[in-house]
């Protein structure tokens, strides 16, 4: 069967709703009288069910932004607004998604996904399990859920956590290089589990990566982040159909094409 058949074309976003609007965002450290200026104003918009990517070195500002999103760090200057509201410090309508899973060891699969739906009242025991068994079922993991984290691979360790992200149904998913300690087999099966899961829950998702490949394979939009301190130095929008293949020559082609942007010359 020919795999274009089963594809889907990447679905418009400009008519959709700003979910995240970040006006002018810096970021300066102070250490003293030092300073330290980390991201230049930040300027852009994140419209209801797109998978943005922030996309540059080690070093750039990318996770710096990541983290002002998150309510983990303060802005210097400007405003972030979350469905036309201020954001203030962290919140469960924005969940972080990380490089180490954070799982806990003393629980098993399905008491990870629980942990956060029980922090929320309006989660009732049974419904509270009966959500997190969804969400496993999501992830492929629906027959692993008395499994103790410790028997898990690291590919199964992310899909917990990215089932315990989902479940307690944050606007926005913060996802900050959740791939590099894995190996190429198994990042390129979780390249398709993400799509999937975008494709099925139509969630808002940030991902911060220096793999342009992964950029290309999983963004609707790649903000090419360079310098130091960082700055957006292009806004690329990548229409290809999903599900993407990481090895396809044609996420090749979209990568170089990211490459050139981060390497062209400054203005």
């Amino acid at each position: 069967m020919d795999g274009t058949d089963s594809k889907s074309p990447a679905a418009p976003v400009a008519g959709r709703p700003v979910k995240l609007k970040l006006s002018n965002v810096s970021k300066i450290y102070r250490n003293g009288t030092q300073e330290i200026h980390a991201l230049q104003p930040v300027n852009t918009e994140i419209r209801e069910g797109e998978f943005v990517v922030f996309f540059g070195p080690s070093g750039c500002g990318k996770s710096t932004l990541l983290n002002i999103i998150a309510g983990f760090e303060d802005v210097t200057e400007g405003e972030i607004l979350l469905d036309g509201k201020p954001v203030e410090g962290p919140h469960h309508d924005r969940l972080m998604l990380f490089q180490e899973h954070g799982l806990f060891p003393w629980l098993n699969v399905i008491e990870n996904v629980m942990y956060g739906l029980k922090r929320q009242f309006r989660f009732k025991p049974k419904a509270c399990r009966n959500r997190a068994r969804e969400f496993l079922r999501l992830v492929h993991l629906e027959e692993f859920e008395k499994v103790s984290i410790h028997e898990l691979s690291g590919g199964m360790k992310q899909r917990v956590a990215l089932a315990r992200a989902l479940a307690p149904d944050p606007k926005v998913l913060l996802v900050d290089e959740p791939f590099p300690a894995l190996d190429a087999l198994t990042r390129a099966k979780l390249y398709g589990d993400i799509q999937e899961i975008f494709q099925r829950t139509k969630k808002t998702i940030i991902l911060v990566t220096h793999d342009p490949r992964e950029a290309a394979c999983l963004g609707d939009r790649v903000l090419v982040f360079s310098g130091r301190p960082g700055r957006v130095k292009a806004d690329i929008t990548i229409d290809l159909p999903r599900p993407r293949d990481i090895n396809d020559p044609v996420v090749a082609e979209c990568a170089a094409g990211i490459m050139v942007q981060l390497e062209a010359p400054g203005e």
